[in-house]
């Protein structure tokens, strides 16, 4: 049998110094993941191990894009993360699998409705509305992991109209990359195509139509998005 519509195409990432690209499969997001801006939104931190919520491979968008400011929001939030991807199947991995099995490491935002997602807290509802929204993935390059080396003392960064709004360094996740493949991989069956966006430090805030926002992390493509008027 026929489709009765045409899909769209599988979202890719560039890989930095490559042509061939990263197809997306799904998106596992971690929340929470440093103290200090768990704290800045009045949660508490769970260290027994992570939590997650996902976003659709749909709500891609690569760095260097213009994308409108959302509808159904007032409080439009920037999250800068660090990003990485899965490059062997993983299920019940330890953690040399867990270390081996990462293809590489770029920069993301986990865009928010942070007024749709209080809501949803106050009634104990999922995230979706607030997390799961069309452009609300941004994702730059991916750099192979062994060009990266050792994450716990890189930066990373996020100016909105070059003024700085997040300044924190990858060894404050309270889950290191490590730890959350080794969870997620007893919840799920892991494999190429998987991308995990790790979490935000400290400093996130609201964003408006003009805004020009730099992601960096030491070593990575930088990402770089600009929000244009509401459609």
């Amino acid at each position: 049998m026929s489709p009765l519509f045409d899909l769209a195409p599988v979202p890719t990432l560039p890989v930095v110094g490559e042509d061939a690209s990263y197809p997306v499969a799904r998106i596992f997001c971690v929340g929470r993941n440093y103290a200090a801006h768990a704290a800045e939104m009045g949660n508490e931190v769970d260290r027994e191990a992570p939590f997650y919520f996902t976003k659709s491979p749909r709500h891609i968008v690569q760095s260097g894009a213009t994308i409108p400011y959302p509808p159904g929001t007032e409080d439009y939030h920037h999250e800068m993360e660090l990003v990485f991807a899965i490059g062997t199947p993983l299920f019940r991995a330890s953690r040399e699998e867990a270390q081996a099995g990462i293809f590489g490491f770029g920069c993301g935002l986990d865009m928010t409705r942070r007024d749709l997602q209080g809501a949803s807290k106050a009634k104990r509802r999922p995230w979706d509305t607030a997390k799961d929204f069309e452009q609300s993935a941004i994702l730059g390059a991916l750099t192979r992991a062994d060009a990266v080396g050792d994450l716990a003392d890189l930066a990373i960064r996020l100016d909105v109209n070059g003024e700085r709004r997040q300044d924190a360094v990858l060894g404050d996740m309270i889950h290191s990359v490590v730890d959350v493949v080794v969870d997620l991989s007893r919840l799920y069956h892991l494999a190429p195509g998987d991308i995990v966006m790790t979490g935000t430090p400290a400093g996130v805030g609201a964003v408006a139509p003009g805004d020009h926002l730099v992601g960096r992390i030491d070593g990575l493509s930088d990402i770089d998005l600009t929000i244009a008027a509401s459609e």
